[in-house]
């Protein structure tokens, strides 16, 4: 299983702002994509978590913007899961895009989750099944 995901993307008239370039939330959109597709991966389908009847929350995003989207721009999310507490979780994702043969960053951003019971919308200890599903990766800034 990859313990970084690349999730690929093009981006379209959809994902753009009145500057013409990808909106704010377009981002957002692709780290949840990103995350999702590598939690399927490692065996965490949505459909798991509603088995289970728990799963994550996001308690908070950082994006930081370096360079714009742009249309038509194939850009490439990487992801991978940078700590696992005993309740919560670091995902860290860098947004890239290829342009005149060279890899250009975007974006740098992470998200903090944290694992809740779905019926109490409390907290809970993440199971073990789950931690021993997720690789815990590093990827150079």
């Amino acid at each position: 299983m990859p313990s970084i995901l690349e999730w690929t993307h093009t981006v379209a008239d959809a994902d753009l702002d009145g500057l013409g370039h990808a909106n704010n939330i377009s981002y957002l959109k692709w780290m949840q994509s990103a995350a999702l597709a590598h939690s399927a991966i490692q065996g965490w389908p949505v459909e798991a978590y509603a088995e289970l009847g728990c799963g994550w929350v996001v308690r908070s995003h950082f994006i930081e913007y370096l360079s714009p989207a742009l249309p038509g721009d194939t850009i490439i999310v990487r992801t991978w899961i940078a700590d696992m507490k005993k309740a919560t979780s670091l995902r860290r994702y860098r947004i890239v895009t290829n342009r005149t043969d060279q890899e250009l960053v975007l974006a740098k951003a992470q998200t903090d989750w944290a694992f809740i019971d779905y019926r109490t919308s409390l907290p809970r200890r993440i199971p073990p099944q789950i931690i021993t599903s997720f690789e815990i990766a590093t990827l150079d800034d």
